[in-house]
């Protein structure tokens, strides 16, 4: 099998592993406090990848390292706005797509910050998105209106494409490993620091909720990050991008086969809609590509 094969398969399995750290943390967040869940799972995290860091830390410059922990503050924001829409949450496959609309408001993001114009591709992909974004916010009683946590959602993809902009300055200066164990623990003191004024903690907490914090923290974030990373270094970087359009596929899958989640057909057609634009936005280039050699 060849690497570049192999590394398909690695970023496949990361997008389930990606997928289940969904379930994991809807479950813990039922015997622990959302915030607090958050900051105990990056920190640990990020203590994980620590020893493959350790010699990273020496050559890097200690201003870029400072720089990378206050790009983790744009994640930290993200990820506590996404913890509090799941715990708010009855649809965590809705809940998935729209927050991978995050690679569609990345460009718009660049645009505005960094003066970059969006591709040909963006601008065919982003009606297709706004109108699965639409459907999605479509109730039971037809009226168009985004829920408290499909709002939660939405803002956690928007930060995410901010944070996602200024990581890219940083991802060539400092080793991958490094920068997100930094970030992790970023996060994870800011998500704590919040638990602490914010969140009261139960007096016990069910050993099967222990279980699945330790799911999440070493299967989904540790392993995952890993992963993810080795796949991407070995991928080709279009199959890679298309590839990881899979997790909220999977979102989906997992979160009707373990919750039963309803899906109305309006739901499915916005999940459909906003799959099809990515797709359109990471491989358009393919297509157009197929359709001039054949014309």
């Amino acid at each position: 099998m060849s690497s570049s094969r192999r590394a398909d398969l690695i970023l496949v399995a990361t997008t389930m592993l990606a997928a289940s750290g969904w379930i994991f943390s809807k479950e813990t967040i039922q015997g622990l406090p959302p915030f607090g869940f958050i900051g105990f799972r990056f920190v640990l995290a990020s203590i994980c990848l620590l020893p493959f860091c350790l010699r990273a830390f020496r050559q890097v410059h200690r201003s870029d390292i400072f720089k990378a922990m206050g790009v983790g503050v744009l994640l930290g924001i993200s990820l506590m706005c996404w913890v509090y829409a799941i715990s708010h949450s009855q649809t965590l496959g809705e809940g998935a797509f729209i927050m991978s609309l995050s690679m569609l408001f990345v460009p718009i993001v660049a645009w505005g910050v960094f003066k970059l114009k969006p591709s040909r591709n963006f601008w065919f992909s982003l009606p297709v998105a706004v109108g699965g974004l639409l459907l999605l916010a479509l109730g039971g009683g037809q009226a168009w209106q985004l829920s408290v946590s499909q709002l939660w959602f939405l803002i956690a993809a928007l930060t995410l494409a901010v944070h996602f902009n200024f990581n890219s300055k940083y991802a060539s200066r400092i080793p991958t490993l490094l920068l997100t164990c930094l970030q992790l623990f970023v996060t994870g003191c800011m998500a704590l620091s919040v638990a602490i004024f914010t969140e009261t903690w139960p007096e016990s907490v069910p050993g099967s909720i222990w279980g699945w914090f330790a799911l999440s923290t070493l299967v989904a974030t540790s392993l995952r990050y890993v992963m993810q990373t080795t796949g991407q270094k070995y991928a080709n970087p279009t199959n890679a991008a298309i590839i990881m359009i899979l997790e909220p596929v999977w979102t989906v899958i997992l979160s009707v086969l373990w919750y039963g989640e309803q899906m109305p057909p309006h739901k499915v057609m916005g999940c459909m809609m906003i799959l099809l634009s990515l797709l359109m936005f990471r491989g358009g280039h393919l297509i157009f590509r197929r359709f001039r050699s054949r014309a």
